[in-house]
This record gives C-alpha cells, sequence and structure tokens, in this order.
C-alpha cells in the first residue's frame, strides 16, 4: 500500500508484519523492547545510541519508568501514540501527526531500530518486515471509534487463551484480560499500566467513561461486519 501524505493534526493507522509472517517478537525481553522504542524513537532529536548509553549507565527500564538522562537533549515528540498492540508477528499503531514529517520520521526509526536489534539478538540478516510500513488515513471519527476497537480488542481478544472464539464465550473475563494486556494500549487507557508512551487525551474526549467503550467494544465485536457500517478496516495484516 501506498504510504499517504499527512498533514500536521492528521490521525493515521500504521502497521507492518514480519517478513513472511515470521515472528517479530519472541520473548517478554523483545515485547519490552518494542515499548522502549515506541517511547525513545518518539522526540525530535533521538540520543546517540540510546539503549547502550541506558546500559553503560546502569538506567534501569521497566513497563513503568521509562527515564530520560538529563546529559540528552529535552524530548519532544514528533508524533502523538493514541493506540497501538503489539502481536506476534505484527503491529498496529493509531498515531497523530504533530509536526511535518513525523509519522515518517518516526516510523523509519522504528523499522530501522527493530531490524536492527532483531538481527543482532538473534543473529540474522535481512528485512525484518514483509516491506515498508502500511499507513492509512483515518478521516472520519467513526472509524476512528471502531479501528481503535478492532486494534485494541479483537487483536486482544486472538491472543487471548483459546483465541478470539474462546473471548467471545466469556466477553467480560477477556475484556478484563485485555485492559490489563501491557503490550496493547487499553491497559493504560484503564490505568493498569503506568505508561507514559500513549496520549489519552483525545479518547477520553470521545468516550464518556471505560463503560462506554466497554459496550462499544462488545457490539462491534458481536456484528463486526454491521457496526463499522460500511467503512473499511485494514485487515490483511492479521496472521
Amino acid at each position: 500500500m501506498r504510504k499517504e501524505k499527512f498533514g500536521v493534526g492528521d490521525y493515521a493507522h500504521v502497521y507492518n508484519r514480519g517478513n513472511k509472517k515470521q515472528v517479530i517478537v519472541k520473548d517478554e525481553n523483545d515485547k519490552q523492547h518494542f515499548l522502549e522504542m515506541l517511547f525513545y524513537f518518539n522526540t525530535e532529536i533521538t540520543p546517540p545510541n540510546p539503549f547502550q548509553d541506558l546500559r553503560t549507565n546502569k538506567l534501569r527500564l521497566s513497563l513503568n519508568s521509562f527515564v530520560w538522562p538529563e546529559w540528552w537533549t529535552p524530548r519532544k515528540p514528533i508524533v502523538k501514540i493514541l493506540a497501538f498492540i503489539l502481536m506476534k508477528n505484527h503491529f498496529h499503531l493509531i498515531l497523530e501527526e504533530i509536526i511535518e514529517n513525523g509519522i515518517a520520521k518516526f516510523m523509519q526509526r522504528l523499522g530501522t531500530g527493530m531490524t536492527m536489534y532483531y538481527n543482532t539478538r538473534y543473529q540474522e540478516v535481512g528485512s525484518l518486515f514483509q516491506g515498508p510500513y502500511k499507513a492509512k488515513n483515518i478521516d472520519k471519527d467513526l472509524y476512528l471509534k471502531y479501528l481503535s476497537v478492532y486494534i485494541q480488542v479483537k487483536n486482544g481478544f486472538e491472543l487471548y487463551n483459546g483465541g478470539f472464539e474462546a473471548a467471545m464465550k466469556d466477553f467480560d473475563k477477556a475484556y478484563k484480560w485485555v485492559t490489563e494486556f501491557p503490550y496493547g494500549s487499553l491497559s493504560y487507557y484503564y490505568g493498569k499500566v503506568a505508561m507514559p508512551i500513549i496520549d489519552k487525551d483525545l479518547f477520553l474526549e470521545i468516550f464518556a467513561s471505560p463503560d462506554d467503550y466497554k459496550n462499544l467494544a462488545k457490539e462491534c465485536m458481536l456484528d463486526l461486519e454491521s457496526r463499522l457500517g460500511g467503512l473499511t478496516i485494514e485487515t490483511s495484516i492479521e496472521a
């Protein structure tokens, strides 16, 4: 898919999948590093070798604490990350462009960083992904709402024990599990993970309460096609 041109204030659904559907994260360390890259690459001036610098200075990273050393150029984000989920062989993001070419710069860093990390750790060569990242403009509020459910809930249900079908048989239990899943943004909106990655202001504006979002998610999952009202969500990324 052609990467669209975005203007400041535009929203985009951005995603990519492992080359030949290969796994892109193999363990908890890989997943944690994905979160770290979302944080440390989202700045106007990227610190030289940020992760090596953090290790050298023995600065501990965790899900709840990302350190920004005082000797680095102050952090100034180039995109807003509104939602995300990390799957075994692909990822989804909803981004807002807040400076010119911010999405393109951020995604170039993320793709390169993930590939270099993976190839170094697992002694591989070549591209980690099937090609350049895909990006689609989100031009309707309704699309944004349902896309967020698709990314945060539907994909989360795919990871639930027994998969999507099992999740739908026990929706409340599965939904609670998704709100505690640390590698998806819904855990941040529910306050289960104190993640400094997400900008949650937009969704707090368009959804009255967590129950309001849960009700939408349940309706959407029960009949995804009809709830989209003719809008198309890109599904070719799925495993």
